[in-house]
């Protein structure tokens, strides 16, 4: 396999070995003996105090038909309906049942692992030097050109079979690793493919303005007009994706190229994200305001000033702790300024080869609490309703309420504190999508 990822094969050993595939999908299911059912039910999306309110039902139940939540309440409650008595049961054993998580900000499809350069930071080099020296996201970019889609599809489904082994159940996969019309199909192509023969649902993002390629170092500007004049249209017309993605920031694009290349995107339709703050200020957090995007990501350089704009938007303010502990940095979003001003927060893996090689959602709420000092009530809340939110699904996912599609994870604790206390621990043991059974361990 071109680029073949030592570190992928290893996990995926891991996977197989904890994790077996469970029953076929049964109609309904009678979920009980929950020690606590966090629904993380209301209105979306939330923000400040609110996004502690995770709705824990203790003792709780759910009944699951035809992969909706058809009931949910106390065990007592549940377990009388006429309905439960026809439900397959599966018993929690006293453990704590969350949505799954939603993974609002991840690049999937890569062709390797970038371990080279993660020995090189750890040695001092930077960011920059890295890119000087042939590494970064263009590396990848020179193995992708090349890479067979069968092959990229390969390794992106594991990843995915990893993601879910960890709770997540819906992810967003940018495009970016290309930066040429053909690849970029065909990392998008891949996703779409990717979207119908596995159970994880996948929302695509078209980020082709990730940096500037090797052919327009010299000419960003001109680049950014190529896309928005010839490859949004043919990508929008044959359907590849939702939203439209532009690196904001030092060495990648402008405000006022992203602002072109975003209005263009928008005027056809696409959604829209952005890259924002990661290493520097440029006032891309600002532009997403601007221009109504659904998610303004990274945000670690903002100023009070950008915190205040934001927190007065709907634009969500996807955060992204394992960037800065991969690459070793201080600077964390400042999550608490986020929630004292009542923006909304979404937390996302930003899962990539270069800086932040975990699939892990567990890991980054650990994260989110130690180094962003969130509480865990309310990291479980960004990544589940709010992520789902800035993705535009919080009607269907997100949260487990009635109507809601059965998305959910069982995780072998007792206290949902617990999930990012021990941190680096994978503690799910099922995964349900749509009400089907993924992977279990110990329960079904």
């Amino acid at each position: 396999m071109v680029g073949q990822n030592i570190a992928r094969t290893t996990w995926k050993r891991y996977t197989l070995r904890c994790m077996k595939p469970s029953s076929p999908k049964h109609d309904s299911w009678l979920i009980t003996n929950c020690a606590e059912l966090v629904t993380v039910a209301g209105s979306a999306p939330r923000r400040g105090r609110n996004l502690r309110e995770i709705g824990i039902i203790e003792d709780g139940a759910l009944l699951v038909h035809n992969g909706k939540i058809a009931a949910i309440g106390t065990r007592r409650h549940i377990e009388k309906l006429p309905a439960a008595r026809r439900a397959r049961k599966l018993d929690a054993g006293g453990r704590v049942v969350l949505p799954g998580f939603v993974d609002s900000h991840t690049h999937l499809v890569f062709p390797a692992s970038r371990a080279v350069e993660y020995e090189m930071r750890i040695g001092g080099a930077s960011y920059e030097e890295i890119g000087r020296a042939g590494g970064g996201i263009v590396s990848s970019v020179r193995l992708l050109r090349k890479a067979p889609a069968a092959a990229l599809e390969s390794q992106a489904r594991g990843w995915l079979d990893i993601m879910a082994a960890h709770g997540t159940t819906t992810v967003e996969a940018k495009s970016g690793y290309a930066l040429n019309l053909a690849g970029e199909l065909k990392i998008l192509e891949v996703q779409k493919s990717l979207g119908r023969k596995q159970p994880l649902e996948i929302v695509s993002t078209f980020l082709g303005a990730h940096v500037p390629p090797p052919e327009y170092c010299d000419d960003p500007a001109t680049y950014i007009e190529k896309i928005a004049r010839t490859w949004l249209p043919r990508i929008v017309r044959a359907g590849l994706a939702e939203y439209c993605d532009v690196f904001c920031d030092r060495g990648a694009f402008t405000v006022d190229q992203a602002r072109m290349l975003l209005t263009a995107a928008k005027k056809l339709g696409m959604g829209l994200r952005l890259h924002a703050e990661q290493l520097t200020n440029t006032g891309g957090g600002r532009l997403a305001v601007e221009l109504g995007a659904a998610s303004a990501d990274h945000l670690d350089q903002v100023t009070n000033q950008d915190i205040r704009i934001l927190a007065a938007s709907d634009t969500v303010c996807t955060l992204l702790p394992g960037c800065s502990f991969h690459l070793g940095l201080r600077d964390y979003a400042p999550a608490r300024k986020f929630v004292e001003a009542g923006a909304v927060i979404a937390l996302a893996t930003d899962f990539n080869p270069g800086t932040c090689p975990t699939p892990n959602m567990q890991m980054i709420l650990s994260l989110a609490c130690t180094q962003m000092r969130m509480t865990p009530a309310e990291a479980i809340a960004a990544s589940t309703m709010n992520a789902a939110y800035s993705l535009g699904r919080h009607e269907r996912i997100g949260s487990l309420e009635t109507g809601k599609d059965a998305d959910l994870a069982i995780f072998d604790v007792a206290d949902h504190r617990e999930i990012p206390y021990h941190f680096g621990v994978n503690h799910c043991c099922l995964v349900m999508k749509r009400g089907i059974v993924l992977q279990s361990r110990g329960i079904v």
